[in-house]
């Protein structure tokens, strides 16, 4: 369900950003007004259009979201100060426990929340010998990588 939810979220926003830029030029007098005029051919053209954002959004999620682990030696407990000082950091606040013992986070700004389309949560879950962490794949690479620099010396 959560997929499926990601992919309408997905699409309204790819449809809504082109309506705004389409809009945008034809006000500005850069494009006909007239949808027939504007594409080479017509409304077909917007149905092909939203077919192609249909498909990127509906694969979207399959790519955009993501596991990843992290290893990190010690006991979770003693662990867990420093993940969450990792995450404040990185602009994250608690969202609360997760079922499988792990915990979320989510964007503390609001306008970082809505650009993500509130799609923003973290949850980390220790797992044998660190971490396993999953959420959106660009925000995932970088809270990794400062788990990682917190705990692991590397020379």
């Amino acid at each position: 369900m959560k997929y499926i939810r990601r992919s309408v979220k997905y699409f309204i926003q790819l449809t809504l950003i082109f309506t705004v830029l389409i809009a945008i030029l034809m006000l500005s007098g850069m494009v006909e007004k007239d949808v027939a005029a504007a594409f080479r051919r017509g409304w077909d053209s917007v149905w092909m259009i939203l077919g192609v954002f249909a498909a990127m959004s509906a694969l979207y999620p399959r790519f955009g979201y993501t596991t990843r682990k992290v290893s990190v030696k010690g006991e979770p407990s003693e662990l867990w100060p420093g993940v969450e000082e990792v995450m404040k950091g990185r602009g994250y606040e608690s969202a609360g426990e997760a079922p499988d013992g792990g915990r979320r986070y989510h964007l503390g700004s609001v306008v970082n929340r809505a650009a993500r389309l509130w799609e923003d949560t973290i949850t980390i879950t220790p797992v044998l010998g660190g971490f396993q962490a999953e959420g959106l794949a660009r925000d995932l690479a970088r809270v990794i990588s400062s788990i990682d620099h917190k705990f692991n010396r590397y020379e």
